[in-house]
C-alpha cells in the first residue's frame, strides 16, 4: 500500500479520534498521501490492549503511549470535537476552531473504567506515570478485589496473579459464566480454569452493593466490600473492570438520529454513516453484530480509506461483514485461550501470539516510531 494518488485540493479527510481505528485510518492515508487531520483530545495514543499489565508491572506503561505529533506532524491536532456539522462539512472543537472535511472518518472509541481504559486528559508523561503510581498501590496491597468478569476482569486478575502470586485476588462478577457472552463455551469454561489453577477466588452470579462508595485502585487495607447475596469481601484495594461505554459525545447532537441505543452509529455495509456517502464510522462507534475489539477496528480502517480512495477513483466500495470471531485472551504472559475464526485455541498458540507482547510492537511499526525498551 502507499502509492500517491493525483487529487484536487478539495480533498480533506477529517479523523476524529485517535484509537486503534483512527490511528490506523491516518497511517493509510498518510501512506497514500491523502491529506488529513487526525483530531483527538489526548497527545498520544494508548495501547490500551496492554493496560492491564502496565498497571502491574513497573516499566512497561512508557511502551503503551504513543506521541501522535512525532508520527503525523502537522495532520495532527489536538482538541475536543465537540460537534459536527455535515451540512457545512465542519468539525467544531471545543475552542471555536473549525476543520472542513470532504470525507469524515468518526473513530470516537469506547471509555471505561481505569486501568484498562485511560480516561484523563493528561500529557504523556503524566499518563505513563499514573500507571506507575497504579503499580505501586498493587505492590503494597496484599489481598485486590477485581469487580468484573468480561475480557477486562478475567485477564486484569490473571495479570495480578502471575506478577504477584502470593498475593489473595478475588474476582467477583455478575454473571455465572465468564469473559464475553459471544466466546464458545468452552473458551469461556477454560478462562475459568486458569483463574482458578492460578489461586484466583472466584464469586460469580453476584454484584457489589455500593459501588459508588468505593474508592478504586488505591491502598486502602482491611476494606469491606458486600454483594447483593450477603457476602463479605475483605481487600485491600478494588480494580473495577466493569462495563465500557461508547463515546458519542462529539456526535450525539448531530447525529442522534442515527444512534443505536448503546450510542454506537448505524452503519450501512460500505461502513458508511446511514445516509452520508462521505461520513464513515469505524471501532467500537460503529454499531455492528461483533465485539468490541482492536483488531475490528483496524479491519474497519482497512475498509473505510479503501472506499474513500475508490470513491474519489470511481471504483466500486468496498464492504464490510463481520466473520466469524477471532478472540484472544491473555491470562499473564504465560498463560491464554481464545478462538480463531471460531475454533479454539489454546495456551500455547495465544501466549506466542498476544499474551508475551501483548502487540505493543505491531503498534509502534504503525506509528513509525521506535520502542522504548
Amino acid at each position: 500500500m502507499g502509492s500517491r494518488l493525483s487529487l484536487d485540493d478539495s480533498v480533506r479527510v477529517v479523523v476524529v479520534g485517535g484509537g486503534f481505528g483512527g490511528t490506523a485510518a491516518a497511517s493509510l492515508l498518510k501512506s497514500w498521501a491523502v491529506p488529513f487531520v487526525l483530531v483527538d483530545v489526548r497527545d498520544a495514543f494508548h495501547h490500551n490492549v496492554a493496560a492491564l499489565r502496565a498497571a502491574v508491572e513497573s516499566g512497561f506503561a512508557k511502551k503503551t503511549f504513543i506521541s501522535y505529533s512525532v508520527t503525523f506532524g502537522d495532520s495532527f491536532r489536538q482538541g475536543k470535537v465537540v460537534g459536527i456539522d455535515p451540512g457545512r462539512q465542519k468539525v467544531v472543537l471545543s475552542d471555536g476552531e473549525e476543520l472542513h472535511y470532504s470525507h469524515l472518518i468518526i473513530a470516537t472509541g469506547s471509555d471505561g473504567p481505569f486501568p484498562g481504559k485511560f480516561n484523563q486528559v493528561i500529557d504523556m508523561e503524566r499518563a505513563i506515570q499514573t500507571y506507575e503510581d497504579m503499580v505501586k498501590e498493587i505492590e503494597k496491597s496484599q489481598r485486590i478485589l477485581v469487580v468484573g468478569g468480561g475480557a477486562a476482569g478475567v485477564e486484569m486478575a490473571a495479570e495480578i496473579k502471575t506478577e504477584y502470586p502470593d498475593k489473595e485476588v478475588i474476582l467477583i462478577h455478575s454473571r455465572p459464566a465468564l469473559a464475553d457472552v459471544e466466546l464458545l463455551p468452552s473458551v469461556r469454561q477454560e478462562v475459568k480454569e486458569i483463574l482458578l489453577r492460578k489461586g484466583v477466588r472466584l464469586l460469580l452470579g453476584e454484584k457489589v452493593r455500593d459501588m459508588e462508595n468505593l474508592r478504586p485502585n488505591q491502598f486502602q487495607k482491611d476494606t469491606v466490600v458486600r454483594t447483593d447475596k450477603g457476602t463479605e469481601v475483605v481487600a485491600d484495594m478494588v480494580v473495577l473492570c466493569t462495563g465500557i461505554k461508547i463515546n458519542s459525545s462529539a456526535y450525539a447532537a448531530a447525529f442522534g438520529d442515527k444512534m443505536a441505543s448503546n450510542g454506537a452509529l448505524k452503519v450501512n455495509q460500505y461502513l458508511q454513516l446511514e445516509g452520508y456517502e462521505n461520513i464513515y464510522v469505524i471501532g467500537d462507534c460503529a454499531d455492528l453484530e461483533e465485539p468490541k475489539m482492536a483488531y475490528h477496528a483496524g479491519l474497519h480502517a482497512d475498509v473505510v480509506v479503501t472506499n474513500i480512495i475508490n470513491s474519489l477513483t470511481q471504483k466500486p466500495l468496498k464492504t464490510y461483514k463481520p466473520g466469524s470471531l477471532t478472540f484472544l485472551l491473555s491470562m499473564g504472559r504465560n498463560d491464554g485461550v481464545g478462538q480463531v475464526n471460531g475454533y479454539y485455541v489454546g495456551r500455547l498458540l495465544v501466549t506466542v501470539a498476544k499474551s508475551r507482547g501483548l502487540f505493543v510492537s505491531k503498534s509502534w511499526k504503525t506509528m513509525g516510531q521506535t520502542m522504548p525498551s
